[in-house]
């Protein structure tokens, strides 16, 4: 079970994160913009606004922890993440890739505005991610916030994020014929890029701006590969177990895709026995950090528990 504990702070962090965008997202342009429209802006709010649990930002802010960075410089790094992963979530929508209808309860972006200003207001939250990085309020040292664009771009290009989702869809036989086979070692590959990469940058990125010891990254590398691949597994089995009204989204659609999952691969039980391995993993990879990393090892057991 989940403790009491980390529900707060997922609550408090949700509720900063929430504040940070409603007033990073407003109609008045900024020094060097000419306009912003009033509907892409409309979009890109109804996108990243009323709802998620914001699980990235909380990660990034316990690991922050564990190098005592300024909180604040924490969040506005962890906004970036949240905006990529926000522009993320529209294009998986949009019909040419999962074509929802459904996201966090809400209509989707492409639904409740329409197709093309969706693909533009993911376009403008990749490029505010940057913008937002490039602050000096992120890190008074621009070698320290050129640091933080590689590894959010790293995790989120055609060698993370896209790219897996890439892979992801040639495994539904998208560009052949026939669903191509793949096994175990591939599925944990589409599912490190596409889902894991990005869990993992706001973990990096706090050990970035705490200057962190290639020790202390390593560790923090092994629990974040294993904090991804659990997240994902749960993820999966939501999609083959919970129903649409509870998670907020369709529910079924990879089995209908023809996706290739390690439920598939391991059926649930195996599925299940992989997530709490998994999660084991994390927790003893930070434990070198000891009490200083409750914040990241109750995260690590809210994904295992996660039911929405």
């Amino acid at each position: 079970m989940t403790d009491a504990s980390f529900d707060h702070r997922l609550a408090a962090v949700a509720a900063a994160v929430e504040t940070a965008l409603d007033a990073l997202l407003t109609s008045e342009p900024e020094a060097g913009e000419s306009a912003r429209p009033a509907r892409l802006v409309d979009a890109m709010r109804h996108a990243m606004l009323g709802g998620g649990k914001r699980l990235r930002p909380a990660l990034g802010l316990a690991a922050a922890e564990l190098f005592d960075v300024p909180p604040e410089r924490a969040l506005r790094a962890c906004l970036a993440v949240e905006c990529v992963h926000g522009y993320s979530l529209i294009h998986d929508d949009l019909p040419a890739m999962d074509d929802d209808d459904l996201r966090r309860g809400r209509p989707t972006v492409h639904r409740a505005f329409d197709e093309a200003t969706a693909i533009l207001a993911g376009d403008a939250l990749l490029t505010l991610a940057f913008d937002v990085l490039s602050d000096p309020r992120v890190d008074p040292d621009p070698a320290a916030r050129i640091a933080l664009v590689r590894i959010l771009a790293r995790a989120a290009g055609f060698g993370g994020m896209v790219g897996g989702q890439m892979l992801d869809l040639a495994a539904e036989g998208r560009f052949s014929a026939a669903r191509e086979a793949h096994d175990e070692a591939a599925v944990a590959r589409i599912q490190a890029m596409k889902t894991g990469a990005l869990i993992a940058a706001p973990i990096q990125m706090a050990a970035a701006l705490g200057r962190a010891d290639e020790a202390d990254r390593a560790a923090l590398g092994v629990y974040a590969h294993a904090l991804g691949a659990a997240f994902q597994i749960a993820d999966d089995l939501l999609d083959a177990e919970g129903a649409a009204e509870t998670v907020g989204k369709a529910t079924g659609k990879d089995a209908a895709a023809g996706k290739a999952t390690l439920v598939d691969l391991l059926g649930r039980d195996g599925a299940r026995a992989r997530l709490e391995t998994l999660t084991a993993q994390a927790i003893a990879a930070i434990a070198p950090f000891g009490a200083r990393a409750e914040g990241l090892s109750s995260a690590a057991r809210f994904v295992a528990d996660r039911r929405v």
